[in-house]
């Protein structure tokens, strides 16, 4: 590996590591980029790659702790061999990354995360949504599981994923890193619903069996991944919540009418709490310290308080209560009723229903973002999102919808209880699964309809999750994220730091697999990097060359190239004609109507190569008064 330094700064400090050593700014950045698997040989296309940054003071040589650093990988096209083009390029693309402008996304995002789908058959599929979701199609990788899932836990110090199977009697262990199967472990009769104590100490599994001395919850040792114990808890299905401190669990016992208070610490039940005829879900209030049990069939949510072990209150609704769940902040739970059509709202603070919020369609599940509560509705394929900003009693709940494809999700027959709705961190997308027609939706909260969506083939999704990626510091000092290779080839790999300030650009390379078959297609393409900027409502000359792979040669002569540029994430879609211009150089001119960041896809018919087929190009669109003429060899 070398250094690359951004155009403007100063060099790096020579010495024996100066092709991964950084110094500047009185911090010194040493980066590393291995395969996890295969220490004894060099990076290659398909290896999962260990890339880490460890920071310390110039100083004092101390690790620089808590810090939130930000890194990106891309491929380092140079359409020219000008001189600086390397690191002109790469440091163009990071100030790109920078906006902050949905869609405007390098090939590896070490910020970022993927998108996890339970199919209906056993086997997990996952997503990079940041390729998938801006119309290039991207499986990241596909887990075999022994049976079908049910629901799932993520364990994220652990980077695990835990995936209860009850034809298998099971839970099924897989590595977030690489999405592969490491073990599985047994979890009693049909265990079903999976939860993860709050400070992450034991997997609780809930076992739905037909005998009452199998029916309870198997508790499973996080750091050794063997069964800890079983508790018979009582007949019927079971819903599983934690104290804050994770000193008593509360399981559910839907046949009994009763939940059951567990001593986590030593794995017993403590007494049975009858709660009505019909538990059907249970959760915990952090602001409030209080759990809440809703009875589908007595219409009344039971109020326990967690200090005493008693029933503080009973709330009374109307039959037909399904799923409640309390809000992020603690201060209300939300309780669907599937048979009324409605959200019943409850203020933890008084134990008193404030609101009421008609929701179409036999609502049946509820899942939160950071500013919304989205409802499904088994007869609707119609998703709700319900502000949480206008809860309270007073207020007019605000309800927004959105369609997630245009089948119910009743239609799928075979429903999981894992939620078919996940958010993305601090972007304000979600991805929803609509199981009747299998594709997977993205959604960013504030438009009209999703995005875009995708189909897994030869699947469908029932639940989704999301797995966060982003560095992490695993020791101090040494920040570390986890990413599959996807082709060969080298990569400018972006590193920014807020405090002290500093923007770097590395060089690594990945090696051609000799063991990964590949079929080349017809055309590669490479744009032109000058174009990355165009002023919106001015017309752009944008460029680039057409390549045959096996010779990389330009190749001259096609007729029916076009482009196809949106806004992204997927808005205004536009096409133009292409003609050559010499040296298997081609052109489009394209108008970008508004400010935002585009997409640019290039097809071409004759050959069999869809929009889809080649990689994308991203280019940033500013009000025109900001930015001057961005046709190339114009400034």
């Amino acid at each position: 590996m070398r250094l690359a330094a951004a155009a403007d700064a100063p060099a790096a400090t020579a010495d024996a590591d100066s092709d991964r050593r950084l110094v500047r700014n009185g911090v010194v950045v040493q980066f590393s980029a291995r395969p996890v698997e295969k220490q004894a040989r060099e990076l290659m296309e398909g290896d999962i790659a260990d890339v880490r940054f460890r920071i310390s003071d110039e100083a004092s040589g101390q690790p620089v702790r808590g810090v939130v650093p930000g890194a990106w990988m891309d491929m380092a096209h140079v359409m020219e061999n000008r001189a600086g083009s390397d690191q002109k390029s790469c440091k163009d693309k990071v100030s790109l990354y920078l906006k902050g402008v949905v869609g405007m996304r390098p090939m590896l995002d070490l910020n970022s995360y993927f998108v996890v789908l339970m199919n209906n058959d056993a086997s997990i599929s996952v997503v990079d949504p940041l390729v998938t979701m801006g119309g290039v199609t991207s499986t990241f990788a596909t887990t075999l599981l022994k049976r079908p899932g049910a629901d799932w836990a993520r364990h994220d110090n652990t980077r695990q994923l835990f995936v209860t199977m009850p034809k298998a009697g099971e839970v099924a262990v897989i590595e977030t890193d690489n999405f592969k199967v490491t073990g599985n472990v047994a979890a009693g009769k049909d265990p079903v619903r999976i939860a993860l104590q709050p400070d992450q100490r034991y997997l609780w599994i809930g076992n739905n069996a037909a005998e009452a001395k199998d029916s309870g919850v198997t508790v499973i040792d996080t750091a050794s991944l063997k069964p800890a114990g079983f508790i018979a808890t009582g007949a019927g299905h079971h819903e599983i919540a934690f104290t804050a401190d994770s000193r008593h669990a509360f399981v559910s016992n839907r046949q009994d009418g009763t939940v059951s208070v567990i001593d986590v610490a030593r794995r017993s039940k403590l007494k049975d709490i009858r709660t009505g005829t019909m538990p059907l879900s249970l959760d915990y209030s952090t602001l409030s310290r209080r759990l809440y049990v809703a009875d589908g069939k007595d219409g009344v949510v039971t109020v326990i308080d967690t200090e005493k072990l008693a029933v503080a209150a009973r709330v009374t609704a109307k039959p037909g209560l399904g799923p409640l769940k309390v809000t992020p902040d603690g201060r209300f739970a939300l309780v669907v009723n599937t048979a009324e059509n409605r959200v019943h709202v409850l203020d933890t603070a008084s134990n008193a229903l404030v609101q009421e919020v008609p929701i179409p369609a036999q609502p049946y599940q509820i899942t939160y973002s950071k500013t919304f509560a989205f409802v499904r509705a088994l007869g609707s394929e119609r998703v709700s999102m319900i502000n949480l900003s206008s809860l309270g009693k007073g207020k007019t709940a605000t309800v927004q919808s959105f369609a997630a494809g245009a089948t119910p999700p009743s239609m799928a027959g075979n429903l999981v209880i894992a939620d078919s709705v996940a958010a993305a961190a601090n972007e304000g997308t979600v991805f929803v699964v609509n199981p009747a027609d299998g594709s997977t939706y993205y959604y960013m909260e504030g438009m009209n309809a999703p995005s875009s969506n995708y189909r897994v083939h030869g699947s469908s999704p029932r639940a989704v999750t999301v797995v966060d990626r982003s560095l992490k510091e695993v020791e101090p000092g040494v920040y570390a994220g986890r990413v599959r290779m996807p082709v060969p080839g080298k990569y400018d790999v972006a590193f920014m730091l807020n405090g002290p300030k500093l923007l770097h650009c590395f060089s690594m390379e990945a090696k051609a697999n000799p063991l990964v078959a590949r079929t080349l297609e017809p055309l590669a393409v490479e744009f032109d990097q000058r174009s990355r900027k165009a002023a919106a409502g001015a017309p752009l000359a944008l460029r680039f060359k057409l390549i045959d792979p096996a010779t990389r040669l330009a190749k001259a002569g096609i007729k029916d190239a076009r482009v196809l540029y949106y806004l992204a994430p997927g808005r205004g879609r536009s096409e133009a004609p292409v003609k050559e211009i010499g040296d298997g150089v081609y052109e489009a001119r394209v108008q970008l109507a508004q400010p935002g960041a585009y997409y640019v896809h290039v097809g071409v018919p004759s050959l069999d190569m869809g929009y889809g087929k080649l990689p994308y190009f991203t280019l940033m669109a500013t009000p025109a008064a900001a930015t001057r003429s961005a046709v190339p060899g114009k400034g």
